[in-house]
């Protein structure tokens, strides 16, 4: 593996992991006042355009990240429905 690959594969991973902290924290609190739907549209629909992009070029670290990122704003879009407070 040349070291221009091992690059790719520590930015897909950092790019990975960096959900995971918000993941856990709505998950533990049930609290997603402060959670930007329209951010994670965003960071949803652009996990979807990288993987088609990637899948096309068959660049594993790029489907990797974008697999994982895409499952966790997939979560915190669930989490911001089902969490929300009904208005009374």
């Amino acid at each position: 593996m040349s070291w221009i690959e091992v690059v790719g594969h520590v930015g897909a991973f950092l790019s990975s992991i960096t959900l995971i902290p918000q993941v856990y924290k709505v998950w533990k609190t049930k609290s997603v006042n402060d959670l930007s739907l329209n951010m994670m549209l965003i960071v949803f629909t652009s996990t979807i355009v990288w993987l088609v992009y990637a899948f096309a070029l068959m660049l594993w670290p790029v489907i990797l990240a974008n697999g994982i990122i895409c499952f966790l704003s997939t979560l915190l879009i669930y989490f911001k429905f089902a969490y929300t407070k009904k208005a009374q």
